[in-house]
C-alpha cells in the first residue's frame, strides 16, 4: 500500500505533490537565469523536465525523497518548490533544496515553507539533522539558512561545487 503524500498546509501556502501537469513551471525553474544562478546544471529541455518529475515520484514512492511544489492557497499554480533528500544510510539526515520564482522573493514565501519542512523533518520524518549547500554568493539563501537556525559547517565541502558552503541544523 503507498503512504499517501504527506501535503503541508501553512498560513498562505500549500505544499503539494509535483505532477507531470506542472511541467511547464518546473520547467521554468530549472532553467530560469535568476533561479539558477548559482546552480551547476545541465541545459535543461522539457525531456529532461519530464525525467526529473518521473524520477522524484519514483524517489518519494521508494521513500529516498520528499519533493514539494509550492502554491498559494489562492492557486494550485506552483511557485516554487522545496524537497528534502540525499538522506544518509540511517535517515537521521537529509539536505534540503528549494527554488522559488523571482516575482515571489522578498515576500517571506520560502522562509514560510522552509519552517513547515523543518517541521516535518523533525517531527515526522525523524531526521536529527538537516543539511543545505548553497552558493557562497548566494546572500539571500544564507540569510534564510542562517534565520531558520542553520549554521555554516567547515568541515564538509562540495565535491561537486567549490562555490557551495555547507550550513547544517540540528534538532
Amino acid at each position: 500500500m503507498a503512504i499517501p503524500f504527506p501535503i503541508i498546509i501553512t498560513e498562505r501556502l500549500t505544499l503539494r505533490e509535483i505532477l507531470l501537469s506542472d511541467i511547464d513551471r518546473i520547467h521554468f525553474f530549472r532553467t530560469d537565469k535568476a533561479i539558477n544562478k548559482f546552480i551547476k546544471r545541465d541545459p535543461q529541455t522539457r525531456e529532461m523536465t519530464i525525467a526529473f518529475i518521473e524520477k522524484v515520484t519514483a524517489n518519494m514512492r521508494n521513500n529516498k525523497c520528499y519533493n514539494w511544489g509550492i502554491s498559494t492557497k489562492e492557486s494550485n499554480e506552483l511557485i516554487g518548490t522545496i524537497c528534502l533528500w540525499n538522506f544518509s544510510e540511517d535517515k537521521k539526515t537529509a539536505e534540503v533544496g528549494y527554488d522559488l520564482d523571482p516575482q515571489f522573493h522578498g515576500k517571506g514565501i520560502m522562509s514560510e515553507a522552509l519552517k513547515a519542512v523543518l517541521n516535518f523533518a523533525l517531527t515526522r520524518g525523524g531526521f536529527k539533522i538537516v543539511q543545505a549547500y548553497t552558493d557562497y554568493r548566494n546572500f539571500p539563501s544564507k540569510k534564510l539558512l542562517k534565520q531558520h537556525g542553520f549554521i555554516p559547517n567547515p568541515n564538509i565541502q562540495d565535491s561537486d561545487n567549490q562555490n557551495n558552503e555547507v550550513f547544517y541544523l540540528k534538532f
